[in-house]
């Protein structure tokens, strides 16, 4: 019945976010009991809380083997985070960025959404069917180690940078968050992935629509709050970061993850959603070298105002109208 199944949809995204939340809360306490530097507990607990929602979903549907899912669910949620959440953001207050590390971070993510391309390509090189295999898991698992290791010297070099405010919760509370936690993510994802499936099957569309649309914008609203209370606060460097962060770790750690678990199939239809991928990134990137002050031939920071956060929100609405129809 399509409306059991929007419900329990739903059910799973409140899991899945609590369940995120509470298992972040738990794990950030219990490594801060053991003296775990704060550093160490952002670039990594923290960090990951925000990608966990997405990596749950993935998990489940490559076990399940939902890969459509896999794949659409990654796509979608890093289109989103740029076209929509940049967006808006720039919308409600023009995003005038001054830190350099963004400068790095913002390419980064474009080298990410290419890279996906290159290991999808399998026909290009000769391979047969264009897929996604274990050792292209592997492959960009090891870029994200790459990708913590900047940050950990980055945060490093700058300490105030990295203001992480952990609770220390008793022994018992801790362990009690982490398993409710995990229980959380494990039977949101589920729920998700499940009845996204049922929801497909009823509209008589593909699971990668589905993917693209309803569970990407469900497991991307955490970041669009973040980024708009963010941008309410005139604090545009986090909007940006939270956005570039979260795309980055979900090719490397999400995707890497999945692909590494089962094989993924990339249809042509995908194909065309990694190149709006790639050209979301590209319209970034053009903003960056294009915005700022460049005084002395240094790059000073990005800017997006409002009419170039409505051209992305525009964008990404037809888009989404491309996709239904």
């Amino acid at each position: 019945m399509p409306l059991l199944s929007i419900i329990l949809l739903i059910v799973g995204f409140i899991l899945l976010i609590i369940g995120a939340d509470k298992l972040v809360e738990g794990a950030s306490s219990l490594a801060k009991r053991y003296n775990i530097p704060e550093i160490v507990i952002g670039l990594t607990i923290v960090a990951f809380g925000t990608s966990a929602p997405e990596l749950a979903i993935n998990l489940v549907a490559a076990i399940n083997g939902s890969t459509d899912i896999v794949l659409g669910n990654v796509l979608g949620s890093n289109i989103f985070n740029v076209l929509l959440i940049l967006g808006v953001a720039a919308m409600i207050n023009p995003l005038n960025v001054k830190k350099n590390t963004v400068k790095y971070e913002i390419p980064f993510s474009l080298v990410a959404a290419v890279l996906v391309l290159l290991l999808t390509m399998d026909i290009w090189f000769g391979f047969g069917a264009n897929q996604l295999e274990s050792r292209d898991g592997i492959i960009l698992l090891f870029f994200f180690a790459l990708f913590l290791y900047y940050n950990f010297l980055l945060v490093k070099a700058n300490p105030g940078e990295m203001e992480v405010h952990t609770k220390l919760l008793p022994l018992w509370k801790s362990f009690l968050f982490m398993v409710v936690g995990l229980g959380g993510l494990i039977l949101g994802g589920r729920l998700i992935v499940d009845n996204a499936v049922k929801i497909a099957e009823i509209l008589g569309i593909s699971q990668r629509v589905i993917a693209l649309t309803i569970v990407s914008i469900g497991t991307s609203l955490p970041e669009l709050a973040t980024s708009v209370m963010a941008v309410r606060r005139k604090e545009a460097d986090i909007a940006i970061g939270n956005v570039v962060g979260s795309n980055i770790f979900n090719i490397f750690l999400v995707l890497g993850s999945s692909i590494f678990i089962k094989n993924t199939v990339v249809s042509n239809a995908s194909l065309t959603d990694i190149w709006v991928n790639i050209g979301a990134g590209l319209l970034l990137i053009g903003f960056v070298f294009r915005g700022g002050d460049k005084s002395a031939g240094k790059w000073q920071g990005l800017t997006l105002d409002f009419w170039e956060g409505l051209a992305f929100v525009l964008l990404y609405a037809g888009y989404i109208t491309y996709l239904v129809i």
